[in-house]
């Protein structure tokens, strides 16, 4: 089932796109699977020590992130769209079981299509505000959002 497309507003979204060269199954399952996020869901050298994925709408997408020097990132998400190998949305402006969240930051829609015998990848960052979505930029979503995406690509390959 193709859903319709989510148009940007350039204002309060960032987008990044890319042709990749594997299959969109294997990014579905990079996506998917917590054993496989947490090989490559942060830029290096930053890590991944545990992801929790109840993959559902309402379900829960957790990370914990740890730097270099010890910092720690714990993010908690709640999916709400679920469209295997198409399409994937998820925010922390929710937490699982729909519950609302103290400080929301995003809404997630990762799109995958058939692209030859690769993946036309979209990841778009949904803000509330202007504000944000240019904090967001600034904290290097372009940088980060694409080397995530290059470790993915990689880390795939191996699999």
């Amino acid at each position: 089932m193709t859903q319709a497309p989510i148009v940007p507003n350039p204002k309060l979204d960032l987008v990044l796109e890319r042709v990749v060269d594997v299959p969109r199954e294997l990014v579905w399952k990079a996506w998917t699977t917590p054993e496989h996020v947490a090989k490559w869901f942060t830029p290096k050298p930053w890590f991944i020590s545990d992801c929790e994925i109840d993959l559902r709408p309402g379900g829960i997408f957790r990370t914990i992130m740890n730097g270099p020097d010890g910092e720690q990132a714990i993010n908690h998400f709640c999916y709400l769209e679920i469209v295997p190998n198409e399409r994937l949305v998820w925010t922390d402006a929710l937490l699982p079981g729909y519950r609302p969240a103290e400080k929301p930051f995003l809404t997630a829609i990762i799109t995958l299509e058939a692209h030859g015998n690769g993946t036309k990848y979209t990841a778009m960052a949904m803000h509330r505000d202007e504000a944000t979505q240019k904090q967001h930029e600034e904290m290097g979503f372009f940088d980060g959002w694409g080397t995530v995406l290059d470790q993915m690509v990689a880390y795939v390959k191996t699999i």
